[in-house]
């Protein structure tokens, strides 16, 4: 009997794709935890935490080991996020960073991407035994786990900007994933592209009512 979380324990084939039920529940999970996000609701928290573990478990056997760590850093910020959102039963309002915050931001995305890019880069010379082949677009795939981490910090402090580094990720993703032909990942990250835009209006219509 297979194991209910291998990844070759079929859940549903769309069009030929095998669908694992670790995916099917890791993607269902992301879809929801955006969802809540979007409308400013800690149930966002929870049910990250769910999509986290099981994308772990995804990544771990499909051998994405800097995606597998990034949900563990996912899950650290997750646990902040949770807590500063509502401690001692006083919600935490919607908030704008400085100018100051933004430029930060900003710099910390390109020396960021820079930095992570060459490793990846190079990550198949310096580890040849986990990794046999070069990563493939290591500055864009770089600049997404940046702009994520960024976000996530932004998210769990209620910081509306955290919609905006969501957006121009997911982009990125519609598009890098559509180029390495992963088309059910890059149609996920569709929606949750037009779940930022929603959450970006719905945060900021909520900032302006005060």
């Amino acid at each position: 009997m297979m194991h209910f979380f291998d990844i070759g324990n079929v859940a549903v084939s769309i069009k030929d794709y095998p669908i694992s039920y670790v995916e099917l529940l890791g993607t269902l999970f992301g879809l929801v935890s955006v969802f809540y996000a979007s409308r400013a609701n800690i149930l966002t928290w929870p049910t990250g935490i769910i999509n986290e573990v099981f994308l772990f478990i995804l990544f771990f056997q499909v051998q994405l080991y800097a995606d597998m760590f990034l949900q563990v850093y996912f899950f650290i910020v997750t646990i902040y996020g949770w807590y500063n959102w509502k401690t001692n039963k006083v919600e935490k309002k919607i908030t704008a960073t400085t100018y100051k915050g933004r430029l930060l931001l900003a710099i910390a995305a390109v020396l960021g991407t820079l930095a992570f890019g060459y490793l990846f880069r190079h990550i198949h010379l310096l580890l040849p035994a986990y990794f046999k082949t070069p990563a493939a677009y290591p500055f864009a795939d770089s600049f997404v786990m940046v702009l994520s981490i960024l976000a996530t910090v932004l998210l769990a402090r209620k910081k509306i900007e955290n919609w905006f580094l969501w957006i121009t990720g997911d982009v990125v993703c519609v598009i890098l994933y559509y180029k390495k032909q992963i088309y059910f990942l890059s149609l996920e990250y569709l929606i949750f592209l037009g779940l930022a835009s929603y959450g970006m209006y719905h945060w900021n219509k909520t900032l302006k009512n005060g």
